[in-house]
């Protein structure tokens, strides 16, 4: 809000962006998280935020821009050297239009360019062969697991983009969240928006009535057995669909909410899937 007040209240979505991402390049704590999208660094999570103000009378949204449409001075909020570091940005990026920000966080930050489809439009030659060098090129067949408790969207993306993750299979029963970019529309946009498969198998998921009172590890290796017993020796199908998904794409992660893998019904999955006459890979948990 203090970068749109102190740029005359109306920005271009794409100046918002940029301005945001080099904003958080000066800070230690970062403010956002960003992903390399179709024009570079996006932040899912600004974008959202910047709707929700809408509802409250303090933004208002166009096809192009973001406006700041309430009278308070947030600027005046913040602390001296983030209010010398927005005024600082003042002087130094004013006058600056989207493509000129395009052009600048394309040169000063590659991996942010790998997934933009007007990259030749901004970099010579040269400098797009430098952002395919942060591409990652790992191509052995992995099965990754990945849980997205206590991280952000973007930083749970940047997971699967550099460890090259060609499909995400969302192995939830139902696939709803309470945290911003988990639910099932959510992250199919955004996997699809950097390059990556999204697929919800719903089939391989624990109903949400057993996951009750899990208070110790005690009380999940007991709901793991029900698993393995109930569920794991009657959807083998499903199985065997992964691992050709697997054997297809080379590089697939299962992924469900819990950070630590061994609170997850996504390992016993994938332990399962090891186990299957045609597996002969690797298996890690990111």
């Amino acid at each position: 809000m203090s970068l749109l007040g102190v740029f005359g209240d109306e920005l271009e979505k794409i100046q918002v962006q940029k301005l945001l991402f080099l904003f958080s390049r000066y800070k230690t704590r970062k403010t956002f998280d960003f992903v390399p999208y179709k024009f570079g660094c996006f932040s899912f999570q600004a974008n959202q935020d910047l709707k929700t103000l809408c509802k409250y009378g303090i933004t208002e949204e166009s096809y192009t821009s973001w406006k700041k449409i309430d009278e308070t001075n947030y600027l005046k909020q913040l602390d001296k050297k983030d209010q010398k570091i927005i005024s600082d940005f003042k002087i130094i990026y004013n006058g600056k239009s989207s493509e000129d920000l395009i052009h600048l966080t394309y040169a000063r930050y590659p991996y942010y360019t790998i997934n933009s489809t007007v990259a030749s439009k901004y970099l010579t030659p040269k400098a797009l062969l430098e952002v395919d060098e942060y591409r990652s090129k790992e191509d052995s067949i992995t099965l990754f697991t990945i849980g997205y408790e206590g991280i952000s969207l973007e930083h749970y993306l940047n997971r699967l983009i550099k460890n090259n993750v060609k499909v995400l299979c969302d192995v939830r029963r139902n696939a709803m969240s309470m945290k911003y970019g988990f639910s099932k529309s959510q992250l199919k946009n955004a996997c699809e928006g950097v390059g990556i498969e999204y697929l919800h198998i719903p089939e391989v998921g624990i109903e949400s009535d057993k996951r009750t009172e899990l208070k110790n590890q005690s009380d999940y290796d007991s709901l793991f057995e029900d698993y393995k017993l109930n569920n794991l020796s009657n959807t083998t199908a499903y199985q065997e669909k992964i691992l050709s998904l697997l054997i297809d794409n080379h590089r697939i992660a299962l992924t469900c909410f819990e950070a630590e893998p061994c609170q997850c019904h996504r390992t016993h999955l994938a332990e399962a899937i090891t186990k299957l006459d045609r597996f002969d890979y690797v298996l890690e948990h990111l």
